[in-house]
């Protein structure tokens, strides 16, 4: 096919979208490349659903566990790194695949980030440090003093994204909300991919979704959680928020049993498809669904699928 474009797929966890990508990848000649925050990090292959070995093996993957859970990896990050192996890709002659169900992952790419000067890592190590003495409520307000407007749009309890205002406020003078008033220029325009998204019938997600959390722990998902402490890997660090982590930790404690840990994941791992739904109705009415019982037959029809999937 002379049609390079790359194949963006996504849709909620559990879905079916990275075999869809795989089989996508192997009849096209691709290669897979990651959106999804937490399959970066090379410490939970099992929890994230990382693809496995010998998936890996079948078609070149790029951007999956290529980060330490020590570090914070940012969209603007991502979008360097994706903007790297695009021109490896196109260099290789392969078509790139890329998969996940990070939303911010596809608006960063397909929009553009705010041109935010990098923050140095003495004022970066001062407000995580802070965020984890004094908790997303006291830091909020503190965000809230300062910076109201930025506050306005952060919920209190969400950490993560209060930190990052705090520390952009303090390296540049100007509010993270001021930053993102900038004009942005994408890596990877919608209008030059084919946008496809995973649309799974609901209580079949939830049950795909409660099978594979359950499998998971089958499969040695608490002792990679449980080694997460023995590297010494703490708050802050954003692989501690990955679906499953908490639940499992807490049954390592003794705090849970086993079955209250799988349905405690099971409950917010479809919490957080729901989200991912949600999310995707407001921000992808351009992208093609590609609903179950399509997906059941698409290596028969791949040429034709992506050919009119515009």
């Amino acid at each position: 096919m002379n049609d390079m474009r790359p194949i963006l797929i996504a849709g909620p966890t559990a879905s079916g979208k990275s075999g869809l990508a795989l089989r996508l990848a192997e009849r096209l000649g691709g290669i897979v490349v990651n959106a999804d925050s937490m399959q970066v990090y090379r410490e939970l292959r099992i929890l994230t659903a990382r693809p496995s070995a010998e998936d890996e093996a079948r078609v070149p993957h790029a951007l999956y566990g290529c980060v330490p859970g020590s570090e914070s990896y940012s969209a603007g990050r991502y979008a360097a790194d994706v903007a790297r192996v695009l021109d490896q890709a196109e260099r290789d002659g392969r078509r790139a695949i890329i998969v996940g169900g990070t939303g911010l992952y596809f608006k960063t790419l397909t929009e553009g980030l705010s041109p935010i000067p990098a923050v140095p890592d003495d004022i970066r190590a001062h407000w995580r440090a802070r965020g984890a003495e004094l908790g997303a409520s006291a830091l909020h307000a503190e965000l809230a003093a300062r910076d109201p407007e930025m506050a306005e749009r952060l919920a209190v309890t969400d950490t993560q994204r209060i930190v990052r205002a705090l520390e952009v406020l303090e390296a540049t003078g100007v509010s993270l909300a001021q930053w993102q008033r900038v004009p942005r220029q994408p890596v990877l325009p919608l209008d030059r991919t084919i946008p496809l998204l995973v649309v799974q019938e609901r209580d079949e997600l939830y049950r795909r979704i409660d099978a594979r959390f359950a499998s998971m722990l089958e499969e040695g998902a608490l002792d990679e959680v449980m080694q997460l402490g023995a590297k010494g890997i703490a708050a802050p660090a954003p692989i501690l928020t990955a679906l499953g982590v908490r639940p499992l930790m807490l049954h390592a404690s003794g705090e849970l049993t086993r079955d209250e840990a799988i349905a405690a994941g099971q409950t917010e791992t479809r919490q957080y498809a729901k989200r991912q739904l949600t999310w995707a109705r407001s921000n992808m009415i351009a992208w093609k669904a590609v609903f179950a019982q399509e997906m059941k037959t698409i290596e028969e029809n791949i040429a034709s699928f992506v050919q009119n999937a515009h």
